[in-house]
């Protein structure tokens, strides 16, 4: 990343300025890489996406760690596992994530689009590697702009193979969250890999190279719901990249004899240059800034080079360009809302984590015919019993019941044995002597019990259903 330390002059900043504009998509934008504390924040989460290269690849007791087996309707997290009947806690993530995201946009703009999406991550990747083999900017349009040649084949042919590299690298990781990782390699190569993981490697091949490599920020402009909906996320008091009219305007090019009366922006389209999605920060707040704080970098040092203190262009709210005192966090209306169903949701998840059983238990009891009554009296009652093994080991387990006088298992209480992440569906039938029933609906409490280790022991309640008594 050496190029982004190299220092430049106020000359060269005036002759890129003529192609410095918001892009529409009639071409490609090269925008300038300059280092500053923003750059590097952006540098800081990017490399966290590293943890979704390597995900797929940890191990944990044997087996991998993160895996969504969705054949087995088993959902693994290191040590956790989640069955479809706990997915009310993956709904409680969904919302706890989108109540961060509203968030943090209510407080600060779009930081998520300008530091932490894939969509910006991957494209910051691609320009980065376009800049080392290419050049800068100037280099890249020269380039761009030049006839066909040796030299133009093999840098263009280089970067592509780069790209198209790390676009199947994306698409084989993500496929590995569900199925075996490095069984899915072997696959891959041995070309024995099931139609459903061509098509995920394919769609995700396109989706990267061609977003990431030539949309780029036409994705953010066209396709993005969110920037769509962030205006209604935001206030007077969201912090946002804005420009100091007062004190930038009037512009002028250079200070010096006469310039007095000019503002401290002197219009070199620095600012522009730099940005990403090549919105003029100085023309106001617009959809494509992705509050990535580019230009702040930019404009700072060129601050330095004029000797004007840094601030130009800088995080503010309206409130505050106006002179008004921003109100704390805990009374925003928005943020005390997000924060709330932010809380209420971590408490669920908590709560949920902690309480997932063993072994989920679940009686139905049959309804053609309710009850049975047989020739020598005795009502006879049909359930069927689904057992789901959520643990890693086999379990001994027995039925009884219990809360229920007269009311047995026929046969005695029968035992199971319990296969590890295997759901067992059996039926039982429960008998009892019409004397020993004085309702029509009784109350009877089923228990499924491990009969070894670990100590497991799971209720259901149920009725026993007779034609006696009222």
């Amino acid at each position: 990343m050496s190029d982004e330390h190299e220092q430049v002059s106020i000359e060269d900043i005036y002759a890129d300025a003529a192609h410095w504009h918001v892009n529409t998509g009639g071409e490609t934008i090269h925008a300038k890489r300059m280092p500053g504390r923003f750059r590097n924040y952006k540098w800081y989460a990017s490399i966290l996406w590293l943890l979704y290269f390597i995900g797929p690849y940890l191990r944990w007791d044997g087996q991998q760690a993160i895996l969504f087996d969705i054949p087995h309707r088993q959902f693994h997290m290191f040590a956790l596992t989640v069955w479809p009947q706990d997915i009310w806690v993956l709904s409680l993530v969904l919302i706890l994530l989108a109540m961060t995201l509203f968030g943090v946009t209510a407080v600060a703009g779009r930081v998520w689009c300008g530091y932490f999406c894939f969509q910006t991550v991957w494209t910051d990747w691609f320009t980065w590697l376009e800049d080392k083999i290419e050049g800068n900017p100037i280099q890249r349009r020269k380039l761009d702009a030049a006839p066909w040649n040796a030299r133009k084949i093999r840098l263009k042919l280089f970067k592509h193979t780069l790209w198209m590299l790390i676009a199947i690298f994306t698409g084989i990781t993500f496929a590995a969250y569900f199925t075996d990782a490095f069984d899915l390699w072997h696959r891959y190569f041995t070309f024995d890999a099931p139609l459903v993981a061509w098509v995920v490697l394919a769609a995700f091949i396109f989706g990267t190279y061609v977003f990431a490599g030539f949309m780029r920020e036409q994705v953010c402009f066209w396709l993005c719901p969110y920037a769509r909906i962030q205006s209604v996320m935001l206030d007077k008091d969201t912090e946002l990249p804005t420009y100091d009219a007062k004190r930038g305007e009037p512009r002028g090019k250079m200070r010096g004899k006469g310039s007095e009366s000019r503002g401290d922006c002197i219009d070199c389209h620095l600012c522009v240059g730099v940005c990403p999605t090549g919105v003029d920060i100085r023309e106001g707040m617009q959809e494509g800034c992705i509050s990535c704080g580019m230009c702040i970098d930019a404009c700072d040092s060129i601050m330095d080079k004029v000797d004007r203190p840094h601030g130009l262009i800088r995080y503010t709210s309206e409130k505050e360009m106006m002179g008004v005192k921003l109100p704390p966090l805990i009374k925003r209306p928005r943020v005390i809302a997000y924060s709330s169903i932010f809380l209420l949701s971590v408490a669920g998840i908590i709560y949920g984590l902690s309480h997932i059983p063993p072994v989920e238990l679940s009686v139905v009891h049959e309804r053609q015919p309710l009850f049975i009554q047989m020739s020598n009296g005795d009502i006879h009652n049909k359930y069927t019993i689904k057992a789901i093994n959520k643990t890693l080991t086999d379990m001994h387990m027995k039925l009884s019941i219990s809360d229920a006088d007269g009311v047995e298992i026929v046969g005695g209480s029968p035992d199971v044995v319990l296969q590890a992440g295997r759901l067992l569906p059996f039926s039982v039938f429960l008998s009892a002597k019409p004397a020993a029933l004085k309702k029509k609906k009784t109350k009877i409490q089923f228990i499924l019990e491990n009969v070894g280790a670990p100590a497991v022991k799971i209720k259901y309640k149920s009725v026993f259903m007779s034609p006696v008594g009222k």
